[in-house]
């Protein structure tokens, strides 16, 4: 029974304000002297972005001076589905947009150790008939539409997060993209369908990025709008609903004109990157999700998926650094898809044509991900070769993936030579740290050994883990083992302060 639970997913989570050991953990010493540094005060409200691309999750806390600073970025060790929003239940889309957390989102009792709610579906995706719950940002690095952090991460987050609810803070707002919102970077993207969409969540970006304050949301007539406040001649505040009209309402003059200041000098910045020819991203790869540079140099034939790769920095150099935090042995990286790539138009045969969306569109143009078939063909050449590399199609569940099969006998067909120059160059492009020193020496005939059976990971549950992890700000993460006995329980627990909210 535990098991079933393991294996469903991120809907497994309940909403539990239940005193727990593990969301009572103390801030780590170093990020209380972070804060020190930074003017913040300990119970003082956060605010949390996320970014794809990146791979990154930051939380910004207020100083004593109002306004919100980068206390600290935490590498996402994985998320699943493709850029751009979640659109229906079952897509594996890790949602985007702005959302709100309360004290009854956080989750002391989740199957993945500790977690909190994102709150989608909010109004906006709900006045546009999107689907879907229980979206979450948990630990144990295994995701289906989730934000997957270590243990040790979501450990030091959630407590965060509790000390900013102590402090008097309602909610904190999650903004979730699906990288940072710079010009080079919607210049990359600017011919993805979701474009529309991203424009209108980068106003809310810019808001924060030029005030520091955490931008006031709300929705109408299918759209986001930020920092709305009421007209001079306007006796009550306006009304928003997301389906509806939308009400009378200005932006305050400072914000709007820093906004459009920062605007322009974007856009100015994103014709340049257009006009000497940046090229766009590749869509649609195949590969379910990313994982963070960090984790997948620890991990064999890890792969950073639709996430960015170390730049001037190899996976193999990555590798000597510390992880933050406990990688499972269960954990799933995305990894290349090999029909898909060696089908695809090489990168210089792409067009790159600017059509860019008008800004001011109310209605968001989502493309729903193409549906990836989790069974594969077991007799064509490219699937035999990729499952005896060890490559192939990549389910980012938490459960153990099955043994690989070995191969008795070589295939006696010859490879075409368009096809197998394609295969080999999906490989190289993929696969990090491929030697391609070592093709000629496989390539040659050799005697046939049956290959013993791969290790299998460790498949123990999450029950079985030790009830606390050791925090990665004070560098306690190298052995995997607890670090003492659990911390003292404090008095001000999620039970005895929030005991009442449902």
């Amino acid at each position: 029974m535990t098991a079933g639970v393991l294996l469903t997913g991120c809907d497994t989570d309940q909403v539990s304000l239940a005193t727990n050991a593990k969301a009572n953990q103390p801030v780590p010493p170093k990020l209380l002297a972070a804060m020190t540094e930074k003017d913040m005060d300990l119970q003082s409200p956060i605010l949390v972005r996320l970014f794809k691309q990146e791979a990154e999750l930051e939380v910004w806390k207020q100083t004593r001076s109002g306004q919100f600073a980068l206390l600290k970025t935490y590498p996402i060790c994985r998320w699943s589905g493709d850029l751009g929003p979640k659109v229906r239940e079952g897509d594996r889309q890790a949602p985007e947009g702005f959302y709100s957390i309360n004290p009854s989102q956080m989750n002391p009792q989740s199957a993945y150790y500790l977690s909190f709610n994102t709150g989608y579906p909010n109004a906006f995706d709900k006045a546009l008939g999107r689907t879907g719950s229980q979206l979450m940002v948990h630990g144990d690095c295994s995701s289906r539409g989730c934000y997957a952090m270590t243990d040790e991460q979501i450990a030091e987050i959630y407590s965060l997060g509790r000390e900013s609810f102590f402090g008097g803070q309602k909610a904190f707002q999650l903004q979730a993209y699906p990288f940072k919102m710079t010009p080079v970077n919607m210049a990359k993207h600017r011919n993805n369908p979701n474009m529309p969409f991203w424009k209108m969540i980068k106003e809310g970006y810019d808001h924060f990025e030029v005030t520091r304050q955490e931008p006031k949301v709300d929705f109408c007539e299918k759209k986001y709008v930020f920092d709305a406040a009421k007209p001079a001649d306007a006796k009550r505040d306006p009304v928003f609903d997301a389906s509806a009209k939308c009400p009378a309402y200005v932006i305050p003059e400072d914000i709007a004109r820093a906004v459009r200041e920062k605007q322009a000098k974007d856009e100015a910045e994103y014709a340049k990157l257009v006009a000497k020819g940046t090229p766009v991203a590749r869509m649609n790869t195949g590969i379910d999700g990313g994982m963070n540079k960090i984790f997948a140099a620890k991990i064999p034939e890890g792969s950073t998926g639709l996430s960015e790769g170390a730049e001037g920095t190899t996976l193999q150099m990555l590798a000597m650094a510390k992880a933050p935090g406990t990688i499972p042995g269960h954990v799933n990286p995305p990894k290349p898809n090999l029909d898909a790539a060696a089908s695809a138009p090489a990168p210089q045969d792409e067009p790159l044509t600017a059509s860019s969306a008008p800004a001011t569109s109310t209605r968001v143009a989502s493309a729903a991900p193409s549906e990836k078939s989790q069974e594969k063909s077991q007799g064509g050449f490219f699937s035999n070769l990729g499952r005896k590399m060890g490559l192939g199609t990549a389910d980012t569940t938490a459960t153990t993936p099955a043994p690989q099969a070995t191969a008795s006998v070589a295939p006696t067909t010859t490879t075409p030579p368009m096809a197998a120059s394609r295969l080999k160059a999906a490989v190289t492009r993929f696969v990090p740290g491929h030697d391609k020193s070592k093709d000629a020496a496989k390539e040659a005939p050799k005697a046939i050994v049956a290959a013993k059976p791969a290790k299998q990971p460790d498949t123990r549950l999450a029950a079985t883990r030790p009830a606390l992890k050791p925090s990665v700000s004070d560098g306690a993460a190298d052995s995997g083992q607890m670090a003492g006995a659990a911390p003292v329980v404090q008095s001000s627990s999620f039970d005895s302060r929030f005991g009442a909210v449902k």
